[in-house]
């Protein structure tokens, strides 16, 4: 497991403090890591589909501008 570790900057005095976050906090973050990757991947996905039926439309000889149009 990584270290997690919060960095806390007193903007006043200019103290700064660090302390290591809880289990709890880890987990959250690791969750939200996950969230985003599945996302990106959702993402690239959907975005390769999208390259490949407009080339499929293209070579049925359909014009940039009909694509567009759908």
């Amino acid at each position: 497991m990584s270290e997690y570790v919060e960095k806390i900057i007193n903007i006043q005095t200019g103290e700064i403090t660090t302390r290591n976050l809880t289990a709890k906090e880890i987990l959250e973050i690791e969750k939200g890591q996950e969230e985003a990757s599945a996302r990106i991947s959702f993402s690239e996905k959907r975005e390769n589909h999208r390259k490949s039926a407009l080339a499929k439309l293209a070579a049925l000889g359909l014009t940039e501008e009909e694509i567009a149009a759908l």
